[in-house]
């Protein structure tokens, strides 16, 4: 191979590589761009059609508006008698349309709820951001508290998924009566690490939604329940949040999917819920009805 033959090949492996540089640069500004879209999947529904009473519940619209101009919807479903009341914060995923299973469960293990669509998901509006979920859930505590006379003893906040740290940072600022979380992740750059391996996203990531450092703040029963099955959280990561929070606490060792492992699929599962539930409202100071 003579001199001129060398430059040529030397130059085209520069080439290459030049190219496979800037394709990496590209995915990593598109993922660093657009990095909300691979986050946040709302369903937008105007007018959604499927409500409580689908599954024969009572249920209120609940309209929470906030200094920023947006408006954010939920519904409230009340309970004779209730044990207390449950702070649904649901996943990335879809809106509360898809999750009566959710509120049937608690109404049927005697507490009222309440669940809300974050800005941007459902019939609230705005555009979902990180400072906005937590505000979300603030505003859900607050109409609760405020406007329908809970007391902070008497609620239980629920986070599944995205929820969990969103669940986990209200718990952090507030005093709820319990915690528990659903297929929760340790944090975003701990999840996008996992999955996207081959871009460098601890560094380019705008989501922290750090569930393990919220737990630092906790003090209150927790309960995490997550599945070996789980294709899109790693069950190491429930392992690590439980491991992480202080007692108080215990773990529930679900099966199946992300989407398929909820408690309420398996009786087994809710009676662990009942218990738990049962056992952290035997610790505090409750009228014969907790309700407002």
């Amino acid at each position: 191979m003579d001199r001129t033959e060398g430059l040529f090949k030397s130059k085209v492996l520069l080439n290459l590589v030049l190219l496979a540089l800037l394709g990496y640069g590209a995915i990593t500004l598109l993922v660093y761009l657009f990095q909300a879209r691979l986050l946040y999947f709302p369903e937008i529904a105007r007018d959604i059609t499927t409500t409580p009473r689908a599954t024969e519940l009572p249920f209120e619209d609940v309209w929470l508006d906030h200094a920023s101009g947006a408006r954010v919807h939920g519904w409230y479903v009340p309970r004779p008698q209730a044990k207390g009341v449950a702070l649904l914060m649901h996943g990335n995923a879809g809106s509360i349309g898809g999750r009566l299973d959710w509120l049937r469960m608690f109404y049927d293990l005697g507490y009222a709820s309440l669940i809300v669509d974050y800005r941007g998901y459902g019939r609230s509006g705005g555009s979902p951001s990180e400072a906005g979920t937590y505000e979300d859930a603030r505003a859900a505590w607050d109409h609760l508290v405020l406007a329908l006379g809970w007391r902070a003893q008497d609620i239980v906040v629920v986070g599944e998924s995205l929820g969990g740290p969103i669940a986990a940072h209200l718990a952090a600022a507030v005093t709820p009566r319990a915690l528990f979380l659903h297929s929760t992740f340790t944090s975003v750059p701990d999840l996008a690490a996992q999955i996207y391996w081959f871009l460098p996203v601890r560094w380019i990531s705008r989501f922290r939604y750090d569930t393990r450092a919220s737990l630092d703040a906790v003090t209150v029963p927790i309960l995490i329940a997550h599945s070996p099955d789980d294709e899109i959280v790693p069950y190491s990561h429930g392992r690590a949040l439980y491991d992480h929070a202080k007692p108080p606490k215990r773990f529930v060792e679900l099966q199946g999917g992300h989407n398929a492992a909820f408690v309420f699929a398996r009786r087994e599962w809710t009676d662990a819920l009942a218990r738990f539930l049962n056992d952290v409202a035997l610790s505090v100071e409750t009228p014969d009805s907790a309700g407002p």
